[in-house]
């Protein structure tokens, strides 16, 4: 098939030309925007402060397991009070990745896995699933919103590691994933090996797809010209996952490189596209991101994450699991189980 007949049959997948348009529409935005839920507004965000645990906070430096947190605690702190006296959690999430943060067309509501486990927090701490305000972040913003108090916690398919432990704080493992390459189904490409080499290849900015790329090419294309300044011309490394998606089907780029995950809710809203490879090429797990040393939070979601694992087939986790997941990635049996810190 040819380039233009590749985007053709890949925007049949979002309702032709009008879908592609509420695409590109949904992933244009770079700012952080509130998204209110039941009339709530924005507010004002103060500082979260570190927690009352005495652990202290994993570095990049001597990280040998970045998935280990903090023993769960259902202890208030400061980062627990000013969600409390607020009455609301402030939740970075993404509303483009079909089943895990998306808004419902028909309901205007936010839906997928992700925002589940949002409202499970937002329970816990306030006693109300739906006491959140939602705020839309691009995938390179995740640590800025943290940083700058912006959101409390981060629940938008965020990869625990080394590199990250310096700038946020993660709790335990909530999902486990891996990158996997995603192309329509009649390319020659088969995976993440040479047949990348000379491709077009688009991945999110601060992404571990993107390090996985630079460590590891195999002679793809996959850095703009300009990449990192102002003149970034935003075609193969973008600031939002979803924008990889868009791109895939206009035939702007030939594949995308994406967690798989993530990569089996953008096949199930396009069928002319597929993950290639028989499996992913590495191993990865999703974790609730909070501001760097908000050891009180980590540990209340610790806690939260206990319950949410617990009771089997018919815990809170395979619940939502099968509700949004289990149609893209068959076969999970359970949660990634928890590991903790000794310190």
């Amino acid at each position: 098939m040819t380039r233009t007949g590749s985007a053709r049959a890949g925007l049949r997948g979002w309702g032709g030309v009008t879908g592609m348009a509420v695409a590109c529409a949904l992933t244009a935005s770079l700012t952080l925007l509130p998204l209110s839920r039941g009339g709530a507004g924005s507010f004002d965000v103060g500082v979260s402060g570190p927690g009352t645990a005495t652990a202290v906070p994993v570095r990049a430096g001597d990280c040998k397991d970045p998935e280990a947190s903090l023993q769960p605690s259902i202890a208030d702190g400061p980062s627990i009070a000013k969600i409390k006296a607020r009455g609301k959690l402030i939740a970075g999430v993404d509303q483009n990745s079909f089943r895990w943060g998306y808004r419902n067309r028909e309901t205007g509501r936010l839906e997928g896995f992700d925002i589940d486990l949002v409202r499970a927090i937002a329970q816990d701490i306030l006693g109300d699933p739906d006491k959140v305000i939602f705020r839309a972040i691009p995938t390179n913003q995740r640590i800025a919103a943290l940083e700058n108090d912006r959101v409390d916690v981060v629940v938008r398919t965020m990869t625990i590691n080394c590199s990250r432990l310096d700038q946020v704080s993660f709790s335990t493992a909530y999902f486990q994933a891996g990158q996997q390459v995603l192309a329509p189904k009649d390319s020659p490409i088969t995976g993440y090996d040479k047949s990348l080499a000379g491709k077009r290849v688009c991945t999110a900015e601060g992404s571990t797809a993107y390090e996985a790329l630079e460590k590891q090419s195999f002679g793809a294309v996959f850095k703009d010209e300009h990449d990192g300044t102002e003149a970034d011309e935003d075609r193969l490394t973008v600031p939002n996952q979803l924008d990889c998606l868009v791109r895939l089907q206009l035939g702007e780029v030939d594949a995308v490189v994406t967690d798989n995950a993530l990569a089996a809710g953008q096949a199930a809203q396009d069928p002319a596209i597929a993950l290639k490879g028989d499996k992913p090429f590495t191993t990865e797990y999703y974790g609730v991101a909070t501001k760097h040393g908000a050891n009180d939070l980590v540990a209340r979601v610790n806690h939260v994450l206990v319950d949410y694992r617990r009771g089997g087939a018919d815990s809170p986790w395979m619940v939502s699991y099968r509700k949004w997941l289990a149609t893209g990635l068959p076969g999970i049996t359970a949660p990634p189980a928890p590991k903790y810190r000794s310190n």
